[in-house]
């Protein structure tokens, strides 16, 4: 984006004029009419921009009627339709149990959020024009906090059609972002309206005033982001408490003034010695400018040859007069511009400098994400405005803003859910020491994400249907979604069957920090999540003959206990079906019993799929394999002449991969047949993979190919997220997972096929909601099907899906549990790639005994060296074992993922011989 600005007195501002004086718009918070002016291009007037139950003055609806039409001036250029009017037939929808994005603000700030809400989370994403159409009420429970309501917005959905809506009953607001501003219009009812919700919010006036304080800003920069700032000596007047005391920063001079009359010594001598210090280096001009609150957004400044002494001390003193508590007069460097280079002779004008501008957002797990970035070139001989830096730099400064934050109280903050969720730095690209050198200038929210969608919107242009990774918004629109999933599920009763084992522990802490409130049925009364429940009862989940009855049992000890409960939910495979039961005879959101059968005994699943050979095309009939089921030797004899061999023996209800073997012949089958009957009988045997149901078993044909996890979310019959995942080559005859990499290798159009393949079968199974673990193999004739696990992908799946995608299926799963659609991205996107290895105690004993001991292993996971997913608790080997742990490493870019895996690997001891890790991770190349 090249901007050669004109010279005007916004930058060059004489002292005492009106712009060092003058109060901002509504937006802004000052008073009056929008500016003069229309804007180019035609749309209808004749909209209902009137909010029923609310009365506005003439100016402030003369600055709706103004923000309205800057957003069809946006949508114009933008190339978008004409915002549709539908107020006249209000819409209905369900408060409090949907997801309600609101934005109160400049549509030209937001665009690019609003337009990228809009295919995210179509619907959902609601644009506020004026204070009045959004409306605080008192929060039951919640002393001194409000929900907040939206009853009319512009809403947004997929190829940028926005439409005017009226809602009744209100919208209840689930993320608010504002634009914020000081003074008595609706720029302090923004921030009223922000202050103290029960939604999460992603600004607030007490933090803007923190934030957008160059001073402070600037101090927190060079302190804990290690950030370049330009030299700055500050004249400040009663500081806030975060500038008080303290180190010193590189390059900063602060100096408290008690007042403001008196200081012509104090400020001649600061001066003098800050002009002839070596903190300026190169710089051979200085600015003087005013800092604080009441400031923002103004460009009033001076401009002075480093060597006058006099006149910047004059303008220091003359400035100190205007101070009000806790604001500061700033002298600083002029960043000398970096020189860019011309093939030939020097260009003729003025000397140009670079200056860069981006957007930083907060990720899951309170993490800084580089957005976008944005390079502008502006004249060398005037101050730089507004733009910013490189990326190493821009996530410090969000760190550093993260790190002062948590140390805020809610009230400090501007209410309990408030945080900043994007920032946007400005940086100018200077030269210190024949080396160029980002320097960071302010913080700031609108200016650069306006700038940022400027630049898509100019894409877009020349290339519409710009990509969603391009778009500088995504991660912001993630994270309000995640955060909206937190505000529907807060407070939640949920019932859950079946705690698991030590691969689960992470449900606890995860119910703890989304604020869910957990009642546990379990067959252990000792087991350790008890103590970690609201309600715990033991009940005997293990003995699936009596599941019909035990759900009534169940449901009768619920009401006997006064439990309300507002979903009910099962990850655990030994209480799939019992919890389908339960939650019929409670009257709560669930899959049919019938459809949680059929995907639960692998035999039906393939037979009824094959069955299923009629429209629309393809037909899950073409994913399903030809099986056999296996109750008795005569079953195996009957099998081996109907199923093509080579073939797969498993367990028709058992999980892990325990049992399932390649047999080549009859005489393979009957001896592997035998064996399971005498080895696996109950569930005393070998727990937690199914035995409960019996030890059947089937014969289905064997798939060559590659085999692919897909983990789905599913509400009512619609597929709102799929993650793909690769996994290595097994160690035959046995199909124990040895190796698995996220997200997936495959082509575009392979993983298409492998989602499509999964989406179909568990719609062919009749599992319509939840989320859903379907296992295939892609063959030279596309995908196949192994299995349906209807529940959460286990292992390491979770914790996977949720660093790379910022995807919870455990919070997702709670949610439709509850019968609310998850708050999910349309296309979430990785931040990156995991490889990882299972580790066996029958191949690895030693090495978990020594070099790769639990304790060397979680201290690793603990410096981000590895990833670490334990799965078992007890080093002990058996015939039938599922692995002990995974161990993964994370990279940029797959390749990076799996050299250093293996690396790790080779030092640890889990490489070798009988234990090839090369040739498991050999598939991901």
């Amino acid at each position: 984006m090249l901007s050669l600005d004109p010279l005007g007195p916004e930058w060059d501002c004489p002292l005492g004029s009106k712009d060092l004086e003058e109060e901002e718009g509504p937006w802004g918070g000052g008073s009056g009419l929008p500016p003069p002016g229309c804007f180019p291009g035609s749309w209808r007037h004749d909209v209902g921009l009137d909010c029923k139950g609310a009365s506005e003055g003439a100016d402030a609806q003369a600055w709706t009627v103004h923000y309205y039409s800057l957003l069809q001036s946006c949508l114009q250029q933008a190339g978008l339709p004409e915002t549709q009017d539908r107020s006249q037939a209000p819409r209905t929808g369900c408060p409090g149990a949907e997801v309600t994005l609101c934005i109160l603000g400049s549509p030209s700030t937001f665009l690019s959020v609003l337009l990228e809400a809009g295919v995210q989370s179509p619907g959902n994403m609601l644009l506020c024009l004026s204070p009045a159409w959004l409306t605080k009420v008192p929060a039951p429970g919640q002393p001194g906090e409000a929900a907040l309501l939206v009853s009319k917005a512009v809403s947004f959905h997929p190829g940028g059609l926005t439409f005017l809506d009226d809602f009744v009953p209100p919208r209840r607001a689930t993320y608010f972002l504002a634009g914020l501003g000081l003074g008595p219009g609706w720029g302090r009812e923004a921030a009223e309206l922000a202050r103290d919700l029960t939604c999460p919010t992603g600004a607030s006036a007490e933090l803007a005033r923190l934030l957008e304080d160059r001073l402070l800003t600037r101090r927190l920069l060079a302190q804990q982001g290690n950030v370049a700032v330009p030299a700055t000596l500050a004249f400040t007047y009663k500081p806030p408490a975060p500038l008080r005391g303290g180190d010193a920063s590189p390059g900063l001079r602060l100096v408290e003034l008690n007042g403001k009359e008196g200081q012509e010594t104090l400020v001649k001598e600061e001066v003098g010695a800050f002009l002839h210090s070596e903190a300026l280096g190169d710089a051979l001009q200085v600015a003087v400018k005013l800092s604080g609150w009441r400031w923002r957004g103004r460009q009033a400044l001076r401009l002075y040859p480093r060597a006058e002494q006099g006149p910047v001390v004059d303008t220091v003193l003359a400035l100190l007069e205007k101070l009000e508590e806790e604001e500061s007069v700033l002298v600083e460097a002029v960043c000398p511009p970096a020189r860019l280079p011309f093939a030939g002779s020097p260009p003729p004008g003025p000397e140009l400098a670079l200056r860069i501008c981006a957007v930083v957002c907060r990720t899951q797990g309170d993490r800084p994400l580089l957005s976008k970035v944005v390079c502008s070139v502006g004249r060398g001989d005037r101050p730089l405005r507004h733009q910013s830096s490189l990326p190493r730099t821009l996530e410090a400064a969000l760190a550093a803003v993260l790190t002062l934050e948590a140390g805020l109280s809610a009230e400090q903050r501007g209410g309990r859910q408030v945080r900043t969720d994007f920032l946007g730095v400005d940086f100018a690209l200077t030269v210190a020491g024949r080396e160029l050198t980002p320097v960071a200038l302010e913080l700031n929210g609108g200016l650069c994400l306006e700038a940022c969608g400027a630049l898509e919107g100019l894409w877009a242009a020349q290339r519409p249907g710009l990509a969603a990774e391009e778009a500088a918004a995504a991660p912001l629109v993630e994270t309000m979604l995640r955060r909206s999933a937190r505000c529907l599920m807060e407070g939640k009763q949920l019932l859950l069957l079946g705690a698991g084992g030590v691969s689960k522990k992470f449900v606890w802490e995860a119910a703890r920090d989304y604020g869910l409130k957990l009642h546990l049925v379990e067959s252990d009364p000792n087991h350790f999540a008890s103590q970690l429940v609201q309600t715990f009862i033991h009940f005997d989940v293990t003995e699936h003959r009596r599941d019909e009855e035990n759900a009534r049992v169940l449901a009768e000890l619920v009401r006997a206990r006064g439990l309300q409960l507002d979903g009910c939910f099962s990850y655990w495979d030994d209480c799939l079906v019992l919890t389908a039961l339960l939650c019929q005879e409670l009257g709560l959101p669930c899959n049919p019993p019938a459809a949680m059968r059929l995907a639960k005994q692998k035999s039906r699943t393939q037979l009824h799929l094959l069955c299923r050979r009629g429209p629309p095309w393809p037909a899950p009939s073409l994913y399903a394999v030809p099986c056999c089921p296996l109750e008795s030797e005569a079953d195996v004899d009957r099998a081996v002449c109907q199923v093509p061999l080579p073939g797969v023996m498993k367990l028709e209800f058992g999980a892990g991969a325990v049992g399932v073997r390649l047999v080549k012949n009859a005489s393979q089958c009957r001896e592997h047949f035998s064996r399971i009957a005498r080895d696996l009988q109950a569930e005393a045997d070998h727990p937690g993979i199914g035995l409960g149901w019996g030890n059947a078993m089937l014969l289905m044909e064997f798939i060559e190919g590659t085999e692919h996890d897909v983990d789905l979310v599913l509400f009512g019959g619609r597929l709102l997220a799929a993650f793909v995942s690769d996994n290595g080559p097994t160690r035959l005859p046995g199909f124990t997972e040895t190796a698995a990499c996220m997200p997936t290798g495959l082509a575009p159009e392979q993983e298409a096929q492998l989602v499509q393949a999964a989406f179909r079968c568990c719609l062919g199974c009749g599992l319509l909601d939840g989320v859903f673990n379907v296992e295939l193999k892609l063959t030279g004739a596309g995908p196949r099907l192994i299995e349906i696990n209807p529940r959460m992908g286990g292992f390491y799946l979770r914790d996977w899906i949720l660093e790379l995608y910022g995807v919870d299926l455990l919070l997702a799963a709670a949610m439709v549990a509850c019968g609310l659609r998850p708050a999910l991205p349309a296309h979430p996107r990785a931040r990156g790639h995991l490889v990882g290895v299972m580790c066996l105690v029958s191949q690895h004993l030693q090495a978990l005994s020594s070099t790769a001991s639990p304790e060397t292993l979680q201290a690793l996971h603990d410096q981000g060296l590895l990833r670490l997913n334990l799965l078992e608790e007890a080093l002990v080997p058996g015939e039938y074992e599922e692995p002990y742990c995974s161990v993964a490493c994370a990279g940029s870019s797959p390749a990076e993922a799996r050299h250093r895996l293996l690396g790790l690997c080779q030092g640890l001891g889990i490489d070798g011989p009988h234990y090839p890790v090369a040739y498991f991770l050999s598939h991901f190349k």
